[in-house]
């Protein structure tokens, strides 16, 4: 039985909350980390090739931004295409599933903007108190 309060926001039972903690703990698994996110990102705007990635995404390592490419086309959020040539050249590029995050990383973008505010306006009252 859920609980109202406010009469708009309802407090979960424990088994909603258990299977809530394993989606997140799920979530988490597959984009977890400082660089899937926006590697995403990056490719949800355009296709790329990996020296673009990384020139994009200034201090990720070419060993990092590979490995983090595998985990990102194994879970179906991007597509390497392989193009003949000599060299060849490979392009990544966001995939439709990429796109249902859009929603989640809106409401992060929105909630990392607040925290950033908050963090500031803490730091400007403490040091107008030691002033």
């Amino acid at each position: 039985m859920a609980i109202m309060v406010d009469n708009r926001e309802t407090i979960p039972n424990k088994q909603e909350c258990d299977s809530s903690l394993n989606y997140v703990v799920d979530a988490l698994y597959v984009l977890g980390g400082k660089w899937k996110l926006p590697l995403i990102l990056s490719l949800v705007q355009s296709s790329k090739r990996f020296n673009e990635i990384q020139h994009e995404l200034n201090g990720i390592s070419p060993k990092i931004l590979a490995k983090e490419l595998k985990d990102l086309e194994l879970n179906e959020f991007i597509t390497r295409k392989v193009y003949a040539g000599t060299p060849a050249t490979i392009i990544y590029e966001a995939t439709t599933h990429s796109l249902t995050l859009k929603n989640v990383l809106r409401e992060l973008s929105a909630w990392g903007k607040e925290h950033r505010q908050k963090i500031k306006m803490s730091m400007r009252r403490e040091s107008e108190e030691r002033a």
